[in-house]
């Protein structure tokens, strides 16, 4: 960079600063919005000034550190301790003084940041100052007589690299030295402005304009890296997260199906055949990578990457450990971040590392080798690539499922955008973000928001860039806040219909139902196949990840009799119940016409309170065995009925009565019919009415009860409360504002009749009460032998029943 000694006439160092000012001791961290300054292509309105031993540098962002990635001019300082800045608001046209002595300056001045230091005797000893010329800048230094240094060394500095570094003689010095220090930056380096560079170290042809932009030609192939010495070589990176292949020149395609894919194959690398296998998790629409296969044509075998960092050579799995094991040419590995498949071959090395969700392929050679497959050849289309030896029967078969509710498409894109800041900036220039953030958006509007997919494509594109560049993007978990990856799946076998993931409920991990599986089932409510009978025997097969879904534990189920439970199978994961003649295992057996049948039922344990209602989960499926079409029932708890509306005449009055159902205590949240209500949920319930004269009329609560049947009077009662007050009986009944106007809360846990057909009505007796002061208002004792009521003196002139029931 040149130098000149300069002519201060029209420059700010023979006039005054004007602006406000701000002083320093030691350092400061200083601010220049109102006169930014463009070091080396970037924009700063900060500038962090400090003295470190006898050197003074001025930085943008962050104080002087050794061996710290920074912008920063380092200047000898003198006996300098302290200072000051200005601002100088003066314009300097094209065609002055300071353009003629550089000539790359084309912009005009707009003002200077003027920066005095001076020694503890207030002594001035150095003036520093930064010139503001639109897209470019200027650096002037002027001494002192006090300044004592032979000579004055000016480091300018970019990332924490000297881009450079000149030595001025103190006789130059104190007639004031300018330079320009406008630039451009490509790759982490810096250019001057204006010029056009052959750079051995990135294999490229970089050209800086006077606006600080650069713009390179690379000499490398698209899947070349440069050596630094102006070679290439082979340095591709294809990664493979959900259903989008990212190539190794960055195009991204998406799988549209649940099939097997080329991923690469290369004359360069005879025998090798890299395939990926896709399958659906929790959408039907939308594809994963399940496993990775690696096809060797010359040893007859295939090596397969599995889930839960499995390795399969040919139909038999192998044990992986961190240390490198050598299967037909493969170095194997397996560590907390996955499986790493490694092949050395005609020089050039293949690696594959797959975590179960996304896979990096990294090919390195001598020189460019043709690829094909979803890796390389940029000119196919997918279903060119697809294999049909690793594709199942209907794998192409589309589906159109419904959007999810807890995706948003708004949330997902701000998220995914990530990639273009904070740390992962520091890849942007190697690795184009840009399809990594058209992946992940794709694939998180349309996904539930669990699974923590976004980080799997935040860490692909960490990986790639890695990989790539070998530049490490540092602390960017804890700017996303994605947690450091637990193998949590790792070791873990899931079967065929299913995929591992953290359990939502539990935080565990478990293997969950594939979507496909689960839509055979779950519009049935049914956990299962139909029953199979034979030789006076039955057999029940239920899958366990659509027991879990339901946070039932198979260990708890059994037969009629306690002692015939359910047996998993460890490959499907299936579990059979069964009985025979030779184990009938509690089944009763009647003889219906010429029919014989065959009943049991799997159920848990009765776990009952107060005696007459249970409070836990319970779980009763009968079957039967009729050699016939079987029947399977399943059953559900379900709200049947949640507002009733009852229309009521008491003489004079004519009003209407309502009855609804909540499951927070806001009442905000209404069980609409298709709700699903759980065994010891708590419930609200709120009895209003509409069309009374409230200064007059208020609602009292007189009961509240359950039967087994839609009769009021009819089988089984349970109450809830009696006497407007809550049943002493049962600690979870609570009762609000009774009596207080024209409505009445209250709230229980919710129960079935122990034994019963899980059918629950609730019935209540409303009352209206002409108001006279408080005489209204329901108050309920405390007493030794529980709640009781007080009741008030009112005269009874109405009595209405309204009724809701639920079902188990």
């Amino acid at each position: 960079m040149l130098c000149f000694k300069l002519c201060l006439i029209g420059f700010s160092m023979l006039t005054a600063a004007a602006g406000s000012h701000q002083a320093f001791t030691s350092s400061a961290e200083m601010n220049i919005s109102s006169c930014p300054i463009t070091y080396y292509g970037q924009k700063y309105e900060k500038v962090y000034v400090g003295f470190e031993a006898d050197r003074f540098a001025v930085c943008f962002k962050g104080l002087y550190q050794p061996g710290i990635q920074n912008d920063c001019i380092l200047m000898s300082g003198g006996t300098a301790d302290r200072g000051g800045l200005s601002v100088l608001s003066r314009e300097i046209p094209t065609g002055s003084g300071v353009h003629k002595l550089l000539p790359n300056l084309k912009y005009a001045g707009k003002c200077v940041n003027v920066i005095p230091l001076t020694d503890s005797q207030q002594s001035q000893v150095e003036q520093v100052e930064l010139g503001n010329f639109g897209a470019q800048s200027i650096l002037a230094i002027k001494t002192y007589s006090g300044y004592t240094d032979v000579n004055v060394v000016a480091d300018a500095q970019v990332n924490g690299l000297t881009v450079s570094k000149q030595t001025f003689q103190t006789s130059e010095t104190n007639s004031g030295v300018i330079t320009d220090v406008s630039g451009c930056r490509f790759s982490g380096l810096a250019y001057e402005t204006n010029t056009t560079v052959n750079d051995p170290r990135i294999c490229c042809t970089v050209t800086c304009d006077v606006s600080g932009a650069a713009t390179a030609v690379s000499h490398c192939g698209p899947m070349e890296h440069c050596q630094g010495d102006g070679s290439c070589a082979m340095n591709a990176v294809c990664s493979v997260t959900g259903s989008t292949v990212i190539g190794f020149t960055s195009r991204p395609q998406s799988v549209p199906d649940r099939c097997g894919y080329s991923l690469l194959r290369s004359s360069s690398l005879p025998g090798l055949h890299v395939l990926g296998v896709f399958k659906e998790r929790r959408r039907k629409d939308l594809s994963f990578l399940d496993r990775v296969v690696l096809q060797l044509d010359r040893e007859g075998a295939q090596i397969s990457l599995e889930q839960g960092s499995k390795v399969k050579v040919n139909d038999d799995f192998l044990t992986v450990h961190a240390t490198p094991q050598m299967v037909h040419s493969v170095a194997l590995t397996k560590s907390h971040a996955g499986v790493t498949a490694k092949l050395e071959a005609s020089n050039y090395t293949v690696s594959v590392v797959f975590d179960g969700q996304t896979a990096i392929i990294h090919l390195t050679g001598s020189s460019e080798a043709p690829v094909q497959g979803l890796c390389g050849d940029s000119s196919s289309a997918v279903n060119e690539q697809k294999s049909s030896e690793y594709s199942d029967t209907d794998c192409e078969m589309q589906y159109d499922d419904d959007a999810d509710s807890t995706s948003s498409c708004n949330t997902t894109a701000k998220r995914c955008n990530l990639l273009q800041e904070g740390s992962f900036t520091a890849c942007n220039s190697y690795v184009d973000p840009e399809p990594f953030v058209q992946a992940c958006t794709q694939t998180l509007c349309k996904y539930p928001a669990v699974d923590d997919l976004t980080c799997h494509f935040l860490k692909g594109y960490a990986e790639v860039c890695k990989y790539k560049s070998n530049v490490t993007v540092q602390d960017w978990r804890s700017h996303t806040s994605c947690a450091v990856p637990q193998a949590t799946c790792q070791d873990m076998f899931c079967g065929s219909h299913e995929f591992c993931a953290v359990d939502s409920s539990s935080g565990e991990a478990r293997c969950h139902c594939r979507a496909l599986f689960a839509s055979k089932y779950k519009p049935t409510n049914s956990f299962g196949e139909p029953i199979v009978c034979a030789d006076k025997g039955a057999t029940v097969t239920l899958a366990n990840c659509l027991l879990e879904d339901k946070g039932i534990d198979y260990s708890v189920l059994h037969l009629n009799d306690q002692s015939c439970r359910g047996q998993l199978d460890n490959l499907t994961h299936m579990v059979t119940f069964s009985f025979s003649s030779q184990n009938t295992c509690g089944t009763v057996v009647q003889a219906n016409n010429s029919q014989i049948i065959y009943k049991n039922a799997i159920m848990t344990q009765n776990i009952s309170m107060f005696g007459l209602i249970t409070r836990h989960d319970k779980v009763h499926m009968d079957f039967s065995c009729y050699y016939s079409q079987p029947d399977v029932k399943t059953l559900s708890i379900r709200f049947r009925q949640s507002s009733v509306i009852q229309h009521i005449s008491s003489g004079e009055w004519k009003y209407n009565l309502t009855m609804e159902a909540y499951t927070s205590r806001d009442r905000t949240k209404p069980i609409d019919s298709d709700a699903d209500i759980d065994l010891n949920q708590r419930l609200w319930v709120e009895l209003k009415t509409y069309g009374l004269e409230e200064d007059r009329v208020a609602v009292v609560t007189d009961s509240c009860w359950a039967t087994d049947r839609p009769s009021p009077a009819g089988g089984l009662r349970y109450n809830l409360i009696i006497n407007g007050c809550p049943n002493p009986k049962d600690p979870t009944v609570a009762v609000e504002g009774n009596g207080l106007g024209t409505s009445t809360v209250f709230s229980f846990n919710t129960f079935q009749f122990t034994g019963s057909n899980g059918n629950v009505f609730l019935h209540c007796k409303v009352e209206l009460c002409v108001r006279q002061g408080d005489n209204c208002i329901q108050r309920c004792a405390q007493t030794a032998r529980g709640r009781r009521s007080a009741r008030p003196k009112y005269e009874t002139v109405n009595l209405a029943f309204i009724s809701v029931a639920w079902t188990y």
